[in-house]
């Protein structure tokens, strides 16, 4: 089996070895020619978002988010928008994205700090200023819970030449003494989705004065999606139960989702099928299948087998749950195929998991019938995932499957 670090390598682009007809990392090198044009050590134009790092701990790199394509402006930094397009076609236009990032305490209230609030809290982009300590550098980030990003270079100064547009319901949140996750409810409940929401959460600017802090990224990334279905699965617990069982399916990118709902209080179990092949899977001989759950209670552990993937699904269920006012227990299964070489962030599972809600579901009468109908669309046995089901291995199951 030939690993991560090698695949490319030996492909070149031309064996199909990740089995896309194009290489996704293709639309990556031909950007960077337009790329190299572009960098200097002076940069003007508008900042879309800001990045806070996670190493090195308190003392994070702190820095706007920037653009070297404005054609792509109004979708850069919206992944609700990026849900359908090919996979070359996001590798392409987030190599455009450039990061500056200074050295910051998570406590600091610097007048960097401040620029950075700014820029976060605007609900369009904000033209800035800066200046780089060298010319910045041509490499490209990818990873499972952030999306890619291009180019990055140390700042050395930074000025934002226009004031932020901030929405009344919004600065009236801020000015109130919130707790960071009444805030961030509050914020939701008025319409900021959860990307903008985990930016604004990241820049330490909710909760209460005094303990406010920078949040990194990609710890934000996810504690938004879990406070706010946590906010929702309150309500939920109190909703009807459904009736029947109700199946929703949902592909992208070679990431296939089902979700089965079944009659009952909440409890949700989500699976995770990972083929060789994968970007986090090339040494597998044979698919690895990973399982968390939670009960009517909750969780009391980070969901660390599955991490951003377990709590972005169960955002999507219960943002589905809610709007119909009702309460099931629901099981999730994701296969992550072997296409999926590249990871282009968590968002891919929260946009994919939330088409699955888009449109009508499959109802049986029966669970043996969900089960058979989920079945027929899975590469992997389904009897794989009800030997290790939680809320499948139930007596009821076990007279239909003999496990």
């Amino acid at each position: 089996m030939v690993s991560p670090a090698r695949l490319c390598l030996v492909c070149k682009g031309s064996r199909h070895l990740c089995g896309w007809k194009i290489c996704p990392l293709y639309y990556r090198e031909k950007s960077i020619p337009a790329i190299k044009t572009r960098l200097k050590e002076d940069f003007f134009g508008p900042s879309t978002s800001i990045f806070i790092g996670h190493n090195f701990y308190p003392n994070v790199y702190v820095g706007p988010l920037t653009t070297l394509n404005e054609e792509k402006l109004g979708i850069i930094d919206h992944p609700v928008k990026w849900f359908g397009k090919p996979y070359g076609e996001i590798i392409e236009m987030r190599s455009f994205v450039m990061r500056a990032k200074s050295r910051e305490n998570i406590y600091s209230h610097s007048k960097l700090i401040e620029k950075n609030q700014e820029i976060a809290l605007s609900i369009k982009p904000l033209d800035v200023e800066i200046k780089f300590r060298r010319k910045p550098a041509i490499n490209f980030e990818f990873s499972d819970i952030i999306q890619p990003m291009g180019p990055s270079g140390i700042l050395k100064y930074l000025k934002v030449t226009e004031n932020p547009k901030i929405p009344r319901k919004i600065e009236k949140v801020l000015t109130d003494e919130l707790k960071a996750e009444e805030a961030g409810f509050m914020l939701y409940k008025n319409g900021i989705d959860v990307y903008k929401l985990s930016v604004v959460l990241s820049s330490g600017i909710l909760g209460y004065e005094g303990r406010k802090k920078l949040v990194p990224t990609r710890w934000s990334i996810t504690a938004v999606d879990d406070m706010i279905a946590k906010k929702l699965i309150s309500n939920i617990k109190t909703y009807n139960q459904i009736n029947e069982y109700l199946v929703f399916s949902s592909e992208y990118l070679d990431n296939h989702f089902e979700f089965l709902f079944i009659p009952g209080r909440w409890e949700f179990e989500n699976f995770e099928a990972w083929s060789p092949g994968t970007t986090w899977s090339f040494n597998l001989k044979r698919t690895e299948i990973l399982e968390e759950y939670e009960s009517f209670q909750g969780r009391t552990k980070y969901a660390n087998l599955q991490a951003g993937g377990y709590y972005a699904s169960r955002l999507a269920v219960v943002e589905y749950l809610h709007k119909i006012r009702k309460q099931a227990t629901v099981v999730g299964f994701r296969e992550v195929r072997e296409g999926y070489t590249i990871p282009l962030g968590v968002w891919l599972v929260r946009e994919t998991a939330r088409n699955a809600f888009k449109s009508p579901p499959k109802k049986f009468s029966s669970l043996k019938d969900a089960l058979n109908n989920i079945g027929t669309r899975l590469r992997i046995d389904i009897h794989e995932f009800l030997k290790r089901s939680k809320i499948l291995r139930q007596k009821k199951l076990k007279d239909f499957y003999n496990l």
